[in-house]
């Protein structure tokens, strides 16, 4: 009895080729394998982490330990079954190649941006960039894709090649920001009036800071105006906030002055025509 339950076991199934022994062991050692591949991947970003590592970096390297070990603990599984490895190495050789030839090359050209991005560190998680024609915050850089989040929680996806082959604005790397506000009074006001005004409104912002210095500039003689430019300095996470109480202030107190903020006009002078 013990040795047909043990033929049973060990005997070749139909179809596929291997008995429920070989079936456990492969199991088994996939469950072993995975098992393995996550306590080395979280001791990888425990050692990243406490060496200071960006996270984007942490992730990225994670990421990719985590697909270079589940296909090796794939290709360890499979003897368990009969499979040859060096067979599975061939057909997927081949299986690349025939990737590359149908021109899907863009999938490695993404994940070596990746890498690129991650090394040379052109952001951070968090930061808000200006990139491949989109703006938001940075929320993390993946194998094959980088992920952006807009101020409306919009979530955009660009594939690395994009971004790497791109320019990068980072509004947020440096701890300050300059905010430049434009604003014109009509002609005929006194401009030294005006200026004082707008450093009156500057200096009594609390978030404006006193170094780098305020200061307030004639730009243009325009069509319509008189162009005067507000030029302060923020920390960069009063930008926002700071630049709207601004905007409201320098309105509130021109016309509370008397400074006209002219919309632009067209003057039209009609002449009689000679008979």
């Amino acid at each position: 009895m013990n040795t047909t339950s043990n033929n049973v076991f060990t005997e070749p199934l139909p179809v596929v080729g291997f008995s429920l022994f070989q079936l456990a062991i492969f199991i088994i050692t996939l469950i072993v394998g995975i098992i393995i591949v996550r306590v080395i991947s979280k001791l990888l970003r425990k050692t990243l982490e406490k060496a200071g590592a960006p996270p984007l970096v942490v992730g990225l390297l994670d990421s990719i330990v985590r697909v270079i070990g589940y296909v090796l603990v794939i290709l360890a599984a499979l003897p368990a079954i009969g499979i040859s490895t060096g067979t599975v190495t061939l057909g997927l050789s081949a299986v690349i190649g025939l990737i590359l030839g149908f021109g899907l090359q863009d999938t490695w050209t993404n994940m070596a941006a990746g890498v690129w991005l991650a090394i040379i560190r052109p952001f951070n998680k968090g930061d808000f960039v200006e990139v491949a024609g989109y703006s938001g915050i940075i929320e993390g850089i993946g194998v094959m894709s980088t992920v952006l989040k807009t101020f409306d929680n919009v979530v955009i996806t660009i594939p690395n090649k994009n971004v790497w082959g791109a320019p990068i604005v980072n509004y947020t790397r440096e701890p300050i920001r300059r905010i430049t506000l434009d604003v014109g009074v009509a002609y005929g006001t006194d401009l030294d009036k005006a200026i004082n005004v707008a450093m009156k409104v500057i200096k009594s912002h609390p978030k404006v800071l006193e170094q780098p210095e305020p200061a307030v500039v004639v730009t243009e003689l325009a069509d319509s105006s008189v162009n005067l430019q507000l030029r302060v300095w923020v920390k960069k996470e009063d930008y926002g906030a700071t630049k709207a109480d601004l905007v409201k202030a320098i309105y509130e107190e021109f016309s509370r002055n008397g400074i006209e903020i002219p919309f632009p006009q067209l003057d039209v002078h009609i002449r009689d025509m000679p008979k």
